[in-house]
């Protein structure tokens, strides 16, 4: 009868692979974990234990596996005691997940040798013009520049008028400026975001927020000496339609989408001719 070892032994000899004390003790073959008649083995659990975490993690990967392990052969045994034949019998199951899997597999490999991935300025304009409402915004979108800065700066007042400019030179002064003097500054002014992703960087929401606004100055103080300052270069309210280069990515996943069907309905479609031509597809009348 072969020698058992406490489980701490066997995982731990799993988590310490290159202990050849440990290697030379417990073979490939040592059940690590029993459940019934099921037995898991060392040489599986040491396929989930990835290499180059720590002992800790390992060891609580390794129950983790176990006990899922175990509850799902708890789970098989039950099942085979209390169902019935017909219960039990998943052939169809299978063969209908079988035929789902390889089409998927076949589908996806049939898209990507034959997709174009690549989307024209003029193709993303038309789509915009075509379907400006639906592209209505829930909530409003800036262009802004931001800075976290000590309320007592000595340069807060210069930084700010800086920021504010329209002049590229005054900017570039803001931002160097504000390298030394402010704990964060931040250009956002060369692209539309959300305005609840603004919001994130003074921790109110962007109600809240915009209720802060004066002229095209947000000014929040944090409680910790710091001022949250935006200056809101522009912005498009909810309900508004966007520029169109704040949807571009959007509509390039619509207008890629939109081939991959197409190429799908032309796939079922030639294959269904082809089947007819070869004779292999008949429809029966009653």
């Amino acid at each position: 009868m072969a020698k058992r070892f406490p489980i701490f032994v066997v995982i731990l000899a799993a988590l310490l692979p290159s202990c050849k004390a440990f290697q030379s003790f417990i073979h490939d073959g040592e059940v690590v974990a029993k459940l019934g008649d099921h037995k898991l083995y060392l040489s599986e659990l040491e396929k989930v234990i990835p290499n180059g975490i720590s002992p800790e993690d390992s060891l609580n990967l390794a129950n983790l596996y176990i006990n899922s392990w175990a509850t799902g052969k708890a789970f098989q045994d039950i099942a085979e005691q209390k169902l019935s034949k017909e219960e039990k019998d998943v052939s169809k199951e299978l063969e209908d997940y079988r035929q789902s899997l390889l089409r998927y597999r076949f589908e996806q490999r049939f898209i990507s040798e034959r997709l174009d991935t690549t989307v024209s300025p003029k193709e993303v304009d038309e789509y915009f013009e075509a379907h400006k409402d639906n592209f209505k915004l829930e909530r409003p979108i800036v262009k802004a520049r931001f800075m976290k800065i000590s309320e007592d700066s000595p340069n807060l007042r210069t930084i700010k008028k800086l920021m504010s400019s329209d002049d590229v030179s005054d900017v570039i002064a803001a931002d160097s400026l504000a390298f030394n003097s402010a704990q964060r500054y931040a250009d956002l002014s060369d692209t539309w975001i959300d305005a609840a992703t603004l919001a994130g960087d003074f921790g109110v929401d962007y109600v809240e927020m915009l209720s802060k606004k004066n002229g095209q100055f947000i000014e929040i103080k944090d409680g910790d000496g710091f001022l949250l300052v935006a200056f809101i270069a522009d912005m498009v309210k909810a309900g508004e339609v966007p520029p169109v280069e704040f949807c571009e990515e959007r509509i390039k996943d619509i207008i890629i989408s939109g081939r991959k069907h197409k190429l799908l309905t032309t796939l079922e479609q030639d294959l269904i001719e082809d089947a007819k031509a070869k004779e292999k597809f008949e429809i029966y009348s009653k």
